[in-house]
């Protein structure tokens, strides 16, 4: 796949992203004050560059609207610093998916390339953590992948600061993620050996030279994304209530227990409170939310033809 992206697009786009000079932490330095010197595009911009990219494979704008979105990459990358793979090859990974989302994005949904790049982004760094890290590779089923993205995430919200899980810890979060005991279990006694603090020195060698932590980039250079990022879920918010507002009372309330709740509400809470089968729970959380998406899609496409 990758190879084939880089045969479709400029070679100087290519060069950069695949192989950006990030293989020490001099070069990844020098790498992030680069790409914090491209703008930010405006709405207008990136439209104008990815339908120039879509329709006439025009390489000046796939060019600029690749680089403009590097910072997001990099930020992407950084939300999974801890699983012991350099943050420099989750970048090459995420720069990768980048890539990938060019070659997919339609212009004329009316989405932002960021949100939909997004996705892709973490496919590809989802693999590559997936692909590096030894202990996954004896677990690759779709729970225990679930638990290996999610645990310390569930541990945060659940309350739980302990390495070593007791038996009720363990079911308590299997509940929370949905997944059986022993992947819990045992995903989480394999994980405990490659967890990496973040006060830990950055070079062995050093004693002086920093931990993790604080030579991380500064965060100021994703204030325009993160901007988006807000604005982006204040609009989702918006119509999420609009059309949550519209399914009939049982639909709306199974699907906000089962989609929209922490932890998700259970098949079995749910049927005892209706009287109904956990098979019939599972359908009408399906059809509400399959309606409450396409209601969205729609009003978010008739607004942008408007």
């Amino acid at each position: 796949m990758g190879k084939q992206i880089k045969s479709t697009l400029p070679t100087k786009v290519s060069t950069n992203l695949v192989a950006p000079g990030v293989a020490d932490d001099a070069g990844f330095a020098n790498y992030i004050r680069t790409i914090a010197k491209f703008p930010v595009l405006s709405a207008e911009q990136e439209y104008d560059y990815a339908t120039r990219w879509v329709n006439d494979h025009d390489n000046e704008a796939a060019e600029k609207l690749l680089v403009s979105h590097l910072r997001l990459v990099v930020s992407v990358a950084y939300d999974f610093r801890n699983y012991g793979i350099p943050v420099q090859e989750l970048v090459a990974s995420g720069n990768m998916g980048l890539m990938q989302a060019l070659q997919k994005f339609d212009p004329e949904k009316g989405f932002r390339f960021s949100t939909y790049a997004m996705f892709w982004i973490r496919a590809e760094i989802y693999e590559t953590i997936l692909n590096n890290w030894s202990i996954v590779k004896i677990g690759t089923s779709a729970n225990q992948k679930r638990v290996f993205f999610n645990l310390a995430r569930a541990k945060r919200t659940l309350g739980i600061m302990d390495g070593n899980l007791s038996e009720a810890q363990a079911e308590k979060i299997a509940n929370y993620l949905s997944v059986p005991t022993e992947d819990v279990k045992r995903m989480s006694t394999r994980i405990v050996a490659r967890d990496l603090s973040l006060n830990s020195p950055s070079h062995s060698d050093e004693q002086d030279g920093g931990d993790r932590l604080s030579n991380m980039a500064d965060s100021q250079a994703d204030v325009m994304e993160n901007v988006e990022r807000s604005e982006f879920m204040r609009r989702g918010g918006a119509l999420l209530r609009k059309h949550l507002a519209n399914l009939p009372e049982r639909d709306r309330e199974i699907l906000c227990a089962r989609r929209l709740s922490e932890p998700a509400t259970t098949l079995d809470t749910l049927a005892k409170k209706y009287k109904i089968s956990r098979e019939r729970v599972r359908q009408i959380e399906e059809r509400a939310y399959n309606k409450l998406r396409d209601a969205i899609i729609n009003d978010t496409e008739k607004t942008n033809e408007n």
